[in-house]
């Protein structure tokens, strides 16, 4: 069954990849949809029987290779936290492959984008599944190549191959951290299975390892190093500028990646390790902290922006901080609920953002929306749903999952705690706020379709298409090297242009938006049934009284780790702050772009520094092309033109050969074709040779 599972998306994906121009589009579709819904089916399976009793087994598939006393072997690990992941990964890539199938119709290179989609999916199976740190790497590259490939689907577009290379040079920072951290736990335990690794632990507690001129407790060290490789795959804080700029890529693709799978591959890792994190409280603490900034920091960019897709992104780099928190505070449970949770909400919202954007004719900027619910009442209320499930609304998925991380961070003893609860419940308030400014300014108040906002940020046309307005937020919100007025960008738009009576009048010949196609809705439908049940369904196998028999020995449980029995004798006013943010999210939310819409125009022309800091996201992007990118590229430029064209190839082949031009160009001028000066090189000829036998002699002559 697991061999299934985890082979059959390699499988559609080879036969999209090799044989789509043969089979067709349309083959390539159903192929690679049906290879996912059947190991789908097989996960939710396999999720019931392994979780019923908490059971743990490993399944060998081969030996694959082996380097003297090291024998590196495929095999899968199978316990309760990776049928989560199974269910998780395969379910949202199902629905995502039937999602594409009319959110793509209109693209040529269909068999491609299902080949690609289908390859992450197997790449992301590999990681969940493995049974050592070498798989896991595996994996974990294999996700980060797919996911290069699938944003910059659309290769003709320089926006999507710049988001590409980002994303995948980004990650490649984390993940040298990631490899150090794998080459360490080697030489401190010899193994690279998990079991053999968890082993040996107890007597690692104490141990030392010198590094960098200092000695470092190894396993905080270990720790470190492996969660610099979180850090990037799931786009923390430092590492999060690749998130963002992702969404060059289509909209199923942002689903893909964003809402259960490369995102939550550094969450996964650390729940995996957990008993090495749970010997390295320093390590829990930065877990903690940089999670708690991350919920922050993401939580501020998305007040702002103005792409649909781009508040979604924030809003899961802000989701991402409060899982790490959880996972920092020791209550791992909590962290993995909460990723478990966020796929249905988050993959909802996001595909729910493309029936909104497929409706507005490819359209992203909600400054050129509104009044989109009396056209698509089905999107409508699925964005509600997910809406609700990711403010935490009570009992939906969100209520169960982030607010017992919130209670966890407050419990809990460990040192950032506090930082970690102050920041997750000021980011519950301005979720609350971004969520409830996307739903306000897309689907109420007035119509302000225009014809330029009608053909604008091209998520969907071929990629030659490039963007046409800098109401986009790959040029409105900031783009490295560019920034906005005051009160307008530089195409004239109004920086919250709510207020502005020109973009209220309907433009009589731009499209009218219409609802999505079944094969679109339908995924849409069986998300929002997991984002509004998923958490009142499973939350007492996550987090409450069956959790033990859930969980099983998945995660660590350390001694003094008592935090998710602590989480029940919360304060009532811990308890009920998540719900406090979220109703006074919507009351600011509505006062400002319902009742009244002047506000937020008047506002950014009054605070015009802080508006602009968080439209161009704190200037990360700037501040990190200034530090590393533009002497990286200086750089490469100088090694290239002095070191590799002067030097190498100056004193190399090409002065050789410049030599030998120069030299031959010297002879060919004796060559005139004149006699007399044939015969004057002859007499001068002759004259040496007498010349060199009246000095040197000849055997026998006089001396």
């Amino acid at each position: 069954m697991y061999h299934a599972i985890v082979f059959f998306p390699l499988i559609g994906a080879l036969i999209a990849g090799l044989f789509g121009r043969f089979i067709g589009a349309r083959m390539s579709e159903l192929v690679t949809t049906g290879c996912l819904a059947f190991a789908a089916l097989l996960s939710w399976g396999a999720f019931f029987l392994v979780t019923g009793d908490g059971r743990a087994e490993t399944v060998h598939v081969a030996q694959w290779f082996g380097a003297g006393d090291l024998v590196i072997d495929w095999a899968f690990k199978v316990d309760t936290l990776t049928a989560i992941m199974l269910v998780v990964v395969t379910s949202v890539s199902t629905l995502v492959h039937l999602y594409s199938i009319g959110y793509m119709h209109e693209d040529p290179h269909r068999p491609r984008f299902f080949a690609y989609l289908s390859l992450f999916t197997f790449a992301m199976l590999m990681l969940v599944t493995s049974d050592n740190l070498v798989q896991m790497f595996f994996g974990w590259e294999g996700v980060g190549l797919a996911s290069y490939l699938l944003i910059g689907f659309w290769y003709e577009k320089p926006s999507a191959n710049a988001a590409a290379m980002k994303a995948f040079i980004v990650n490649r920072v984390g993940d040298f951290g990631f490899s150090l951290g794998i080459f360490l736990v080697f030489v401190l335990t010899g193994s690279v299975g998990f079991d053999a690794i968890f082993a040996k632990l107890p007597e690692l507690k104490d141990a030392s390892f010198h590094f960098l001129g200092h000695d470092w407790h190894a396993l905080t060290l270990a720790a470190l190093l492996l969660f610099m490789g979180a850090m990037g795959k799931s786009a923390q804080f430092l590492l999060h500028t690749w998130l963002p700029d992702a969404m060059e890529g289509p909209t199923p693709v942002s689903a893909l990646i964003h809402a259960a799978t490369m995102v939550t591959a550094g969450v996964f890792m650390v729940a995996r390790l957990s008993p090495i994190f749970e010997l390295a409280p320093t390590a829990l603490t930065v877990v903690t902290v940089i999670g708690g900034i991350t919920a922050f920091f993401a939580a501020t960019v998305g007040l702002v922006q103005n792409d649909i897709k781009r508040v979604i992104a924030y809003s899961t780099c802000s989701q991402l901080g409060y899982m790490f928190v959880g996972l920092g505070v020791g209550a791992y449970a909590t962290g993995v609920f909460h990723l478990f949770t966020h796929a249905f909400f988050k993959a909802l919202l996001f595909l729910g953002a493309g029936s909104v954007i497929h409706a507005m004719h490819h359209e992203q900027d909600m400054r050129n929306m509104g009044g989109l619910r009396r056209y698509i009442p089905f999107t409508t209320a699925m964005m509600t749903i997910g809406t609700l499930a990711l403010i935490g609304f009570p009992f939906t998925a969100g209520y169960y999952s982030k607010d017992a991380i919130i209670e966890a961070a407050y419990m809990s003893d460990r040192p950032g705690h506090v930082l970690a609860f102050l920041a997750t419940v000021i980011a519950a308030l301005m979720t609350s706020f971004y969520s409830w400014r996307l739903f306000f300014l897309t689907f109420e108040g007035p119509q302000r379709w225009v014809a330029h906002g009608a053909h604008g940020h091209d998520d969907h046309a071929h990629a030659a298409h490039d963007h046409a307005h800098a109401a986009t937020a790959h040029e409105a919100d900031g783009a490295p090297g560019h920034h906005e007025g005051v009160a307008h960008d530089d195409k004239g738009h109004d920086i919250e242009p709510a207020s502005h009576s020109a973009l209220e009048h309907h433009d009589d010949h731009a499209p009218t938006p219409h609802e999505s196609p079944l094969v679109m809705t339908i995924p849409l439908a069986v998300l929002a049934f997991g984002a509004l049940f998923a958490g009142l369904i499973f939350k007492d196998r996550f987090i409450g009284h069956d959790m033990d028999k859930f969980w099983g020995h998945a995660l660590a449980h350390g001694p003094e780790n008592h935090i998710m029995h602590a989480i029940h004798d919360a304060p009532r006013w811990v308890s009920l702050s998540p719900f406090v943010m979220l109703v006074l999210g919507f009351v600011l939310a509505f006062w400002m772009y319902i009742r009244r819409p002047d506000v937020p125009h008047r506002l950014a022309e009054s605070q015009p520094i802080l508006y602009r800091f968080l439209l161009n996201k704190w200037y990360f992007d700037e501040v990190y092309d200034r530090i590393f990118v533009r002497p990286a590229k200086n750089f490469g430029l100088f090694l290239w033109k002095e070191g590799d064209g002067r030097i190498i190839d100056g004193l190399g082949p090409n002065g050789i050969s410049a030599r030998v031009i120069d030299v031959t160009r010297g002879v060919v001028r004796l060559q005139t074709g004149y006699v007399y000066h044939y015969a004057f090189v002859m007499l001068v000829g002759v004259a040496g040779l007498i010349t060199w036998y009246l000095v040197s002699g000849v055997p026998g002559g006089t001396h």
